[in-house]
């Protein structure tokens, strides 16, 4: 969603976040995406017809809801590198102890620059309400915050990796967490060894031009 008229609040943060994006590779330096998502533990109620030539596999329109779990994807894209966990809830303590693992996959960086949206957990505040006060600030010390703007999810290229992984290995009904784990590890692996990436290409070049309607008019 876009907002519908001029926003210069909007255009400050989506023109920061695209000036990140043309940063080149470093090391030292990595750019890392990182969203969240629930997944919906579902069941058949009935068991599904297989597949046969010329006919897809049919499931019953009833299923059973089971919980729900929570997808965390962080994604260096010209790296072509990701870190996926998925966990029973998505409290500010999951949120903080995947950044952990975050900073322990990027130990030789001397800072992580990290790109997210304004979910109320994705706060400094949620490591100081997880972790003692001296290892929270070394944490935090670890990572340059960029909030993509309200409304602005679709600046997050994590948001994009997160897609393919619905599309590619979650685009069924499954009810049970340690399956979509194992799964998940499987396809993070493979696209990892593949080194696949997202190109991105959208420039605040091309936002001037494109979303001229969100920039405020200045009288000079």
């Amino acid at each position: 969603m876009i907002p519908p008229e001029q926003n210069g609040s909007f255009v400050a943060h989506m023109e920061m976040v695209l000036e990140i994006y043309k940063k080149p590779f470093d090391p030292l330096y990595p750019v890392v995406c990182m969203d969240e998502s629930p997944k919906q533990l579902i069941s058949e109620t009935k068991t599904p017809i297989g597949a046969s030539p010329g006919k897809p596999a049919r499931h019953d329109y009833e299923y059973k809801r089971c919980g729900v779990c929570n997808i965390f994807m962080a994604l260096e894209p010209l790296a072509g590198k990701r870190l996926v966990e998925i966990k029973e809830r998505r409290t500010k303590q999951d949120w903080a102890f995947f950044l952990q693992n975050i900073a322990d996959q990027y130990s030789q960086a001397e800072k992580i620059t990290l790109i997210m949206d304004n979910l109320n957990t994705h706060n400094p505040g949620s490591l100081y309400d997880t972790f003692p006060p001296e290892q929270a600030k070394a944490l935090w010390d670890r990572f340059e915050f960029v909030y993509t703007p309200k409304h602005g999810s679709w600046l997050n290229i994590a948001e994009i990796e997160l897609s393919v992984l619905n599309g590619q290995c979650l685009n069924r009904r499954i009810d049970d967490i340690e399956i979509i784990r194992k799964e998940v590890s499987a396809w993070q692996n493979q696209r990892n060894n593949n080194g696949a990436r997202v190109r991105w290409q959208f420039t605040a070049e091309d936002a001037r031009i494109k979303l001229h309607r969100l920039y405020p008019t200045v009288d000079c």
